[in-house]
């Protein structure tokens, strides 16, 4: 078996993308990256000869005279103001430990979240009480990203009615770098569910439901019908086989892959086969580059 390393192809052809270009280039470790010395060397980059090369497998990006590499696969590194999705971890003095996909838990606190019923008042000693009836271990919370510590402590806020517990869903976990950068991160689908696809990479799937009843602290045990838990179900081995074959995560992206299962009419467990997966991975490709 001949094998040659990206390091030891000649170096013929820069990857870094056309200024304003809307496509990344996908490069592998010691691939050439620019041949320009004015750019600025980023993360992910080194120089050799002087000639820019990437150290990581990842997507080329250029903000003005500087380029770095975005890894496929990085544990998610926060950014203030990102809608993400946690789990909760411990529950101490005022404060929640959330498990975000990150380096280190993050840190939810009391203060932060809008108490049940909406009620816009200081938290009490009641409350401090009260913290493992709003939020347990092992509970799914959405959250935003308020601060982010020098120590690299992400702590997290709660305040509005879109955040909050998660109940009746289902969670999947991908690579942050694969989700689409968007401000708005909650989406209904025409499908008949709602995805909330986190900046850290935790995606979620729930039934859609009013949006008075988005987010509240108290579960819902009322029995979710079969066709859509059948939606939810295929929904997420959609997302399952884009991530698998580094798709970028989007709603486009999801309904198609989604359009796509059911034109070509396969079962929801035919999804996790590696074949299907690969023939709906190409069609969906195929159908947003129409």
């Amino acid at each position: 078996m001949d094998i040659k390393l990206a390091s030891e192809l000649p170096r013929m052809r820069s990857m870094i993308p056309a200024h304003g270009s809307a496509r990344p280039k996908l490069v592998t470790p010691g691939e050439i990256i620019s041949h320009d010395t004015s750019f600025m060397r980023g993360h992910g980059t080194y120089m050799e000869d002087e000639i820019q090369v990437a150290s990581v497998a990842g997507f080329v990006t250029r903000v003005n005279r500087l380029i770095t590499v975005t890894p496929l696969r990085q544990v998610y590194q926060g950014a203030v103001g990102d809608t993400i999705i946690g789990r909760i971890t411990q529950v101490q003095n005022k404060r929640w430990k959330v498990d975000v996909n990150a380096r280190l838990d993050a840190e939810l606190r009391l203060t932060n979240i809008q108490l049940p019923g909406g009620e816009q008042r200081r938290s009490s000693v009641e409350d401090e009480r009260e913290m493992r009836a709003l939020l347990r271990e092992g509970d799914l919370v959405c959250v935003e990203v308020q601060k982010i510590s020098d120590d690299g402590l992400i702590r997290l806020a709660a305040r509005s009615t879109k955040f909050g517990k998660l109940s009746q869903g289902t969670l999947l976990a991908i690579s942050p770098s694969l989700v689409v950068q968007d401000k708005q991160r909650m989406h209904d689908l025409p499908c008949g569910a709602r995805v909330i696809f986190g900046a850290n990479g935790y995606v979620y799937i729930t039934p859609t439901v009013p949006q008075e009843q988005v987010s509240t602290y108290t579960v819902n045990f009322e029995e979710v019908p079969i066709e859509v838990r059948k939606t939810v179900g295929r929904l997420r081995n959609c997302i399952k086989l884009l991530a698998h074959h580094s798709i970028m995560i989007s709603p486009t992206s999801v309904m198609s892959a989604y359009d796509q299962s059911i034109d070509q009419e396969y079962e929801i467990k035919d999804l996790l086969r590696p074949e299907v997966m690969q023939d709906v991975a190409v069609a969906t490709v195929q159908k947003m580059n129409e």
